[in-house]
């Protein structure tokens, strides 16, 4: 998980909106309770937001230069594949950087 450290180079926000009782929205709030020290550890300076809502469907956006942003969908994944959903998201970010 060494891209985890590397996240704030390419992302600059990160928020996972969920609901707080649906058990669609289950995986995502494991996720944040289990990832959030250590991402806010190894990248003090970038804003993890958590939102929640009832009844909203489980969502994971990026923010990245320029006002780019880029949502994933959660509904229905794992927590490994949120944990791959959001590597991929920061990989993103460093493919938006200019050249």
């Amino acid at each position: 998980m060494a891209w985890r450290a590397n996240l704030s180079r390419g992302v600059k926000e990160i928020r996972f909106l969920f609901c707080q009782s649906s058990p669609a929205s289950a995986p995502a709030r494991e996720f944040v309770k289990k990832n959030y020290g250590d991402i806010k550890a190894r990248n003090p300076s970038l804003p993890v937001l958590i939102r929640e809502c009832s009844g909203v469907e489980p969502q994971l956006w990026a923010r990245y230069d320029m006002g780019v942003e880029r949502c994933v969908r959660l509904d229905g994944l794992t927590e490994a594949q949120i944990d791959s959903k959001l590597e991929e998201l920061a990989k993103a970010g460093g493919s938006l950087k200019p050249k």
